[in-house]
């Protein structure tokens, strides 16, 4: 690793000031998570606003999710040779550039390459927790990761009654050309308040492993997200998750002997890593199924048996607090995290899960059923996506945190293209009849909330078994 002089560290340490750094970073993170949610309020009419078929429509949505779960990991490494701040910069252009694309679009091609550009921008959250633990001493780094992690979640809640709004009042275009606007402003931010990178590994881009990486990844998450609509044993699917399997079994062979692998998968394999990684994509998993389930079931018809009969706006109020708690919590987080370690604060995350999910299972007859259960996720979530990168930083070598950071927001992403597929391959599979349509029935809402409680479980357990020396010891701090 080539370290730059500690003079030089010096100097960047002094300005720009902390905050500052810290909250241009997290509102770079808010606009990645809205990308997730930005199209949500639209699902339903793209076939007529874009003249297409539904299953065409549907890749708005997944494309993204696939970028993302793609790009995090790539864009860390890229981030850890040739400088996490220059990285995230060009993943605010690409978000400005995909938005424009997207905005004028006159076909569904267009929009679909608009939102694969949008995806990749998911990279700066890992990255920004690189930068923070780069530039920030140790007593104030586990709130602001804390204040990080939120974002993943606080940007869906909180800009899903946005985007409901402009989706209601205004034409779609607007949504991207907000995109775009969001992404120009957050340019000018990173630039002026986040100093210039003191610390990079050596070596170079593995173009053979990235590019294995994401043929790999593209086999698994269209098994995940597609499998449902093109036929769990169609060959097209068992293809791709055949396919996507062996890639991803070369790709580690190959990294294991690389002299400058994309991924060091031996530390990656560390129990401290290896079963928070896998911790995570339950976590995804639980965060997505609520985005997914709570919105419909708020917005059914009452007279149907299944819904509230909410309007767009008014579900997606109920399921903003959630967001807002997250942010709330991040500096208990980062105070709890520092007092008992994140290795309790994860576990404490996702017993909150389950119990959220338990909640809702056994109470979901009013609509502030939902609000409460909504509220107790976005607890879990806060605590345990700001206990997961704590728990990276602390049993990786400074030098390789922005790819491990990014590895774990890829199972993370994971988690919540499955969550999209299996909660939305549910609600489709078990309808009633009503006023001529086929919609979700109540018992279809149940086996989400079983599958989420799952998922949480699998999460809880994986917690435990992660070493408690991974939580005792302190991230290691270059001079």
């Amino acid at each position: 690793m080539r370290n730059a002089d500690r003079g030089g560290r010096s100097r960047l340490s002094r300005t720009p000031p902390r905050w500052a750094t810290v909250a241009a970073l997290a509102y770079a993170g808010l606009c990645s998570s809205f990308m997730f949610t930005l199209v949500v309020p639209l699902q339903a009419e793209l076939p007529r606003l874009l003249d297409a078929s539904r299953e065409d429509t549907s890749w708005v949505v997944t494309i993204t999710l696939l970028v993302a779960a793609i790009a995090t990991p790539i864009s860390g490494r890229l981030g850890d040779l040739f400088g996490k701040k220059r990285v995230v910069l060009v993943l605010l252009a690409l978000l400005v550039v995909g938005s424009v694309i997207a905005a004028v679009a006159g076909s569904i091609v267009g929009v679909i390459i608009g939102r694969a550009l949008q995806g990749a921008v998911t990279g700066v959250i890992p990255l920004g927790i690189a930068i923070m633990r780069d530039v920030l001493p140790p007593e104030r780094l586990s709130t602001a990761v804390a204040l990080m992690s939120a974002t993943m979640g606080v940007g869906g809640a909180v800009g899903m009654p946005l985007a409901a709004y402009l989706a209601i009042n205004a034409d779609w275009h607007a949504l991207f050309w907000l995109a775009a606007g969001l992404g120009v402003l957050g340019v000018p931010m990173i630039a002026w308040c986040v100093p210039g990178d003191v610390l990079r590994s050596g070596g170079r881009l593995d173009i053979l492993g990235a590019f294995g990486l994401a043929v790999g990844l593209s086999g698994i998450l269209l098994f995940v997200s597609r499998g449902a609509q093109w036929g769990w044993t169609s060959p097209l699917t068992l293809t791709t998750i055949i396919g996507g399997v062996v890639v991803l079994l070369l790709w580690g062979w190959y990294q294991l002997r690389a002299k400058d692998p994309l991924l060091d998968l031996r530390v990656a394999a560390r129990p401290a890593v290896l079963f928070t990684n896998v911790a995570a994509i339950g976590m995804g998993f639980a965060l997505f199924s609520s985005n997914v389930a709570f919105p419909q079931l708020l917005e059914l018809p009452v007279a149907s048996g299944s819904g509230f009969g909410l309007d767009m706006m008014q579900a997606a109020l109920i399921v903003m607090p959630a967001g807002i708690v997250m942010m709330i919590l991040s500096p208990l987080s980062g105070w709890l995290e520092r007092t008992v370690g994140p290795r309790p604060l994860f576990t404490a995350g996702t017993a909150a899960i389950v119990l959220a999910y338990v909640f809702v299972l056994l109470w979901s007859s009013e609509v502030w059923h939902i609000f409460a259960a909504n509220l107790f996720i976005g607890v879990g979530i806060g605590f345990s996506f700001a206990a997961m990168p704590m728990i990276i930083m602390r049993s990786v070598p400074a030098h390789e945190t922005g790819a491990s950071n990014g590895l774990n927001a890829l199972f993370r992403s994971v988690g919540t293209s499955s969550a999209s597929a299996v909660m939305g391959g549910v609600l489709a599979s078990m309808t009633i009849e009503f006023n001529g349509q086929s919609i979700p029935s109540r018992a279809a809402f149940d086996v989400c909330f079983w599958l989420a409680i799952a998922a949480g479980v699998i999460a809880l357990v994986l917690s435990l078994l992660i070493p408690r020396s991974a939580g005792e010891q302190r991230p290691a701090f270059p001079n």
